[in-house]
């Protein structure tokens, strides 16, 4: 008969069991809607044309908008929609920078077909069409690449509107908001909770990746080599991808709900329950040894 002092051992052994299923879990079973976002202070629509690791932004872009349009997650990729809204602006770029969908045909993308571009004079019309021409919003750099602050202005005014496309799963890909080139202000203010440098050019040279960013297919090799232009100063829930060599926060990336405030996770408790159940049954076995 099974005590205290001498536990089941099936039920010990079912409880393992449990345990590492629910940490083991894929979460794209999950049936919790929630949008997917990445953000960098990198500018890898300019590096993936030119720049020192072109390969590595490659890498960056494609391996973001894998994140960001993954049907597991993404709601209209599931459902067939296959093109994403690209921002940028029209005017000529200012010495330095590139059209950044230049980067986005080096990574494989190509207008038309994979996405549509939209500046100030065609955005708010493009914004309507969030989850039924477009799965994801991508936002191109305003150092590297040709945001404006025309553009800027209007994703910040209509916040509400991309946060709602995000809550029903939709997906963001915003790159490096400086002001260095593109005179810009509001930078990410299209998610409110986010704090980011106003400009902080530097070399990418030590940067670092995190579990989360190898998780996202991204490598060392892939962060380093090229420029970034800003840093974030907060999470906002998601998390860290790379740091800079002095720490600083580089790229955020994530999935949940999305408020004014901040992004909660998505259902990632399976893991932490999963965890936990291990923890206490490891505590258990040491107390009846």
């Amino acid at each position: 008969m099974c005590s205290s002092s001498m536990p089941c051992p099936s039920v010990a052994k079912l409880a393992l069991a449990l345990a590492l299923a629910l940490a083991t879990a894929p979460l794209g079973f999950s049936n919790t809607v929630v949008g997917s976002i990445v953000l960098t202070g990198q500018d890898p629509d300019f590096h993936a044309a030119l720049g020192g690791n072109t390969t590595g932004a490659i890498n960056f872009i494609q391996d973001s908008m894998k994140f960001i349009t993954d049907p597991a997650f993404n709601t209209f990729s599931a459902g067939g929609i296959n093109q994403f809204l690209y921002v940028e602006g029209s005017t000529p770029p200012p010495s330095g920078n590139i059209e950044g969908d230049l980067g986005l045909a080096a990574a494989g993308f190509v207008e038309g077909v994979n996405y549509t571009e939209a500046d100030a004079s065609t955005l708010l019309a493009q914004l309507a069409n969030l989850g039924t021409k477009y799965s994801a919003i991508v936002i191109a750099s305003d150092f590297g690449g040709n945001l404006t602050q025309a553009e800027l202005s209007i994703l910040d005014s209509q916040s509400s509107t991309i946060i709602a496309f995000l809550n029903q799963g939709g997906g963001l890909f915003a790159m490096a908001e400086s002001g260095s080139t593109n005179p810009t202000s509001g930078q990410f203010g299209f998610l409110p909770f986010v704090v980011s440098s106003a400009q902080k050019n530097q070399a990418e040279v030590g940067n670092t990746l995190t579990p989360f960013g190898a998780s996202l297919g991204l490598t060392v090799a892939d962060i380093n080599g090229n420029a970034s232009h800003n840093i974030f100063t907060s999470t906002g829930g998601l998390n860290v991808v790379d740091y800079d060599s002095t720490g600083n926060i580089l790229t955020l990336a994530g999935r949940g709900q999305v408020t004014v405030t901040g992004v909660t996770p998505e259902p990632g408790t399976l893991i932490l329950v999963g965890s936990g159940l291990i923890g206490v049954i490891a505590r258990r076995r040491r107390k009846t040894t």
